[in-house]
């Protein structure tokens, strides 16, 4: 191997290490970013999976559902709690202002807006499923 060769080589891996070293750091502060939004968002969704307004709403989504004639799947997907009846998705999602709920249409949000706990399930579900 000549000298340039080899300085050429060693510049490479310079700039490799510093391109593996920005890609860390940006990475850690993405993790670090999560962790704070899940912290923020843990009282909701402690409230959210162990609430009144939850067991309501699951009741209320069987009832109403029974009435349709329509089963209704629910499922938790870490914080996140998704009720779905036919072609009609519904995610009640936690964050640091409060908790969403998500009209999923077609695998995208189509419409989200604040859930307030202390509300009524049953006009959730109705408004849910009549969309």
């Amino acid at each position: 191997m000549s000298f340039l060769d080899n300085l050429e080589n060693n510049l490479k891996s310079m700039e490799n290490a510093e391109q593996l070293r920005d890609e860390a750091e940006r990475r850690g502060r993405s993790r670090d970013a999560e962790r704070a939004e899940a912290l923020a968002a843990a009282p909701y969704a402690e409230e959210l999976k162990k609430g009144p307004f939850t067991a309501g709403l699951l009741q209320q989504a069987a009832r109403i559902g029974f009435s349709m004639r329509t089963k209704v799947h629910i499922a938790w997907l870490g914080n996140t709690l998704r009720l779905e009846a036919r072609d009609r998705r519904l995610e009640l999602r936690p964050t640091p202002t409060g908790v969403v709920a998500a009209y999923l249409e077609e695998g995208r949000d189509a419409r989200v807006e604040p859930l307030d706990l202390a509300g009524d399930p049953a006009a959730l579900v109705r408004t849910w499923l009549a969309s």
